[in-house]
């Protein structure tokens, strides 16, 4: 028996370092992500794998690879660049088209098994100046044409809505920082992945503000799609299993104003 039938994984892209020529910034804290990412996820029980610097090419082709390959329950992927609405950037300044990073997944390996997207990067240029509304009539949500490109059973979290820029820090990530800080609470990893990604975005929307320069005051607000068809406790202590069935298938005293862009 192939062990890693019963394992879930995780791959982790991260991309710091431009190729020379590309104008496109360095992102300082990637690294800080990675490595925080890497040691909560192995805590969890994934196998994790971190990829640094690939060019697009290298990442459409790393995920096509990742869609063929075993999985037990659960398949989590992180996409850590500079980007825009619909992609992020490879080190070598291409675009990586993230719908068609999700339709890979669409197969019948990966049928059934829950396929979870983080994705930081930007999606445009825009700063949010986190003005309260009614959260049944906020239009800062994620398009129908996203949902098509998705997967059944899959989940994507974004750290910005469309048009939005994500926060940066030597730190690391205002996002990717808070999940796996939220991870380290029993409590919380043993929740449901939508109540988990819901208590996420809450963090980030009521516990971060940029200070300093131009982006003081500025806010950010996490972006949350699923096409998942049962609850998912991807995450859950293996001894709360009673809780868990089984499923086939940058805070504001730490962050402060660079951004992602």
């Amino acid at each position: 028996m192939d062990p890693r039938r019963d394992t879930n994984r995780a791959v982790l892209v991260s991309v710091e370092q431009f190729d020379p020529g590309v104008v496109l910034g360095r992102r300082p804290g990637a690294a800080k992500d990675a490595k925080k990412l890497h040691r909560t996820l192995s805590q969890v029980g994934f196998k994790v794998e971190i990829h640094s610097d690939l060019s697009a090419e290298e990442i459409y082709q790393l995920f096509l690879q990742e869609s063929m390959r075993p999985v037990k329950n659960c398949f989590l992927a992180v996409l850590s660049s500079h980007g825009d609405e619909g992609c992020i950037f490879g080190a070598d300044g291409k675009a990586v088209i993230l719908s068609r990073i999700f339709t890979y997944f669409d197969n019948e390996r990966m049928e059934k098994k829950a396929k979870v997207f983080l994705i930081q990067a930007c999606r445009g240029a825009g700063l949010d100046d986190g003005v309260e509304v009614d959260s049944a009539n906020d239009t800062r949500e994620c398009s129908v044409s996203h949902h098509l490109s998705v997967p059944m059973d899959t989940a994507v979290m974004y750290a910005t809505p469309p048009g939005y820029g994500a926060f940066m820090h030597p730190l690391g990530s205002v996002f990717l920082q808070t999940f796996c800080t939220l991870l380290k609470d029993g409590d919380n990893r043993n929740l449901e992945l939508t109540r988990l990604m819901t208590r996420l975005s809450h963090m980030v929307a009521y516990s971060f503000q940029a200070t300093g320069g131009a982006l003081g005051g500025k806010k950010e607000m996490p972006c949350f799609l699923t096409r998942l068809t049962r609850e998912v406790f991807p995450f859950a202590d293996p001894s709360a299993s009673s809780l868990c069935p089984d499923y086939e298938f940058d805070c504001k005293s730490h962050f402060q104003d660079k951004s992602n862009i």
